[in-house]
């Protein structure tokens, strides 16, 4: 492999404004489209079809294009592609808002949306290389999380004060600002050696997914505890949001409003420090903090109805996210370190994660219906608690499948 080159500044700094600025285009599509398909006709049950077939589209495709992202040596031009896709599903359904078309532009949404985040992680990957991925990764999510926030207030103001359809004519916009933040990560600084990190070593040989003939066991241990962490979080603020609607007559919006920018902000504030203390601390520390996090979130949903603390203690969700989001793709890069399968094994993670956030909101909501609100949420609860046992009893620590340290002329390189 070549000698390891430092990345220029302009580079590290394209991959914070692309994080940034890609929001801007998924951000505006899904959460508005329920609001602006009403406004022509649309029932509920069209409405949750058109939703459900963006979800499918997504689950199916996370593996095959992490297949294609992994064999792929430039991203750049599938990326590119997948914004143009983005925008064009945008303007189709802002231009006709009838069921067949907005069905076909939800399919291209929920497919292309499967290529955005696995092609920034691996364009990040063959950036730094292995040995600062931990850090890089939580700039990722800081920014991203940050460009969540700005995104959805924009977007709540332009619906409001023009129209809703104006939002998908903004997020076709969008996709210009995100294809030129891509243009600035010099394809230089780029190199695909780095996300291959060929392993010599027969021991580190038999762990990776591409060497062994069955998976790796803590690889399916965390993917477990991982579909249960999702499980459990995915139901927590739509139930919560349910239950104020209907217990406290103040402005459900405002508060769900509320509860999401300080779940972002949380996630904006934290990540960059997840990302470097990963690299110390290690990953099972800082998981067990976001399944510990996430378990007392349900528990004090059950015996807190004041809506000022409930926003406060919102602030867990965005801890446990925020943790998650960083750490769940470092340890699946610890464990596929040299199998050439990191974007494969990525996709696969995420088909499985997405399958337990859907069945969430199906089976709670099923048992908030036939037993009340409280039993929702401590049933989410047991499941998160269930999830920190399995981590905490049966995952080893994943960072000592990388080889190396971590270079000084690199660390230095990289912003703090």
């Amino acid at each position: 492999m070549e000698a390891v080159r430092n990345p220029t500044g302009r580079t590290l700094r394209g991959l914070d404004w692309l994080n940034f600025v890609l929001t801007d285009v998924p951000t505006g599509i899904v959460p508005f489209l329920a609001v602006y398909l009403a406004g022509y006709g649309w029932n509920a049950q069209n409405v949750g079809i058109a939703l459900t077939v963006c979800g499918i589209s997504g689950i199916v495709c996370q593996a095959p294009m992490g297949a294609l992202i992994d064999r792929l040596s430039s991203k750049r031009e599938l990326f590119s592609l997948g914004v143009v896709a983005l925008a064009s599903g945008a303007l189709l359904i802002a231009f006709m808002p009838t069921f067949w078309p907005v069905l076909s532009a939800m399919i291209v949404i929920g497919s292309t949306l499967s290529i955005l985040g696995p092609a920034i992680c691996a364009v990040s990957l063959e950036v730094v290389g292995m040995n600062m991925f931990d850090r890089r990764q939580g700039r990722n999510l800081a920014f991203y999380s940050a460009g969540n926030v700005v995104a959805a207030v924009s977007m709540g103001l332009l619906g409001y004060y023009a129209s809703e359809r104006s939002i998908f004519f903004f997020v076709a916009v969008c996709a210009i600002p995100t294809i030129l933040c891509q243009g600035i990560v010099g394809p230089d600084d780029i190199y695909f050696q780095r996300a291959q990190a060929v392993v010599l070593s027969d021991e580190k040989c038999e762990s990776t997914v591409a060497c062994s003939g069955f998976m790796d066991r803590r690889l399916i241990v965390f993917l477990v505890c991982s579909v249960m962490f999702q499980f459990a979080n995915a139901a927590m603020l739509p139930l919560l949001g349910e239950l104020i609607a209907k217990s406290n007559g103040a402005n459900p919006m405002m508060f769900m409003s509320a509860c999401v920018v300080t779940t972002q902000l949380v996630i904006a504030l934290l990540a960059s420090w997840v990302g470097r203390k990963a690299g110390m601390w290690g990953r099972r520390p800082l998981l067990l903090m976001a399944f510990g996090a996430l378990l007392i979130r349900g528990i004090f949903y059950t015996c807190i109805s004041n809506m000022d603390a409930l926003i406060v203690i919102q602030a867990l969700d965005g801890a446990a996210s925020g943790i998650f989001g960083v750490v769940s793709v470092l340890v699946i890069a610890d464990l596929t370190e040299g199998s050439g399968r990191f974007n494969l094994t990525l996709g696969a993670f995420s088909a499985a994660v997405g399958i337990g956030t859907s069945l969430s909101q199906v089976i709670a909501g099923s048992i908030v219906h036939n037993f009340g609100f409280n039993a929702g949420f401590i049933f989410l609860a047991v499941v998160a608690s269930a999830a920190f046992g399995i981590l905490y009893f049966l995952l080893p620590e994943t960072q000592g499948s990388r080889s190396g340290n971590v270079p000084t002329s690199l660390a230095a390189a990289l912003p703090q």
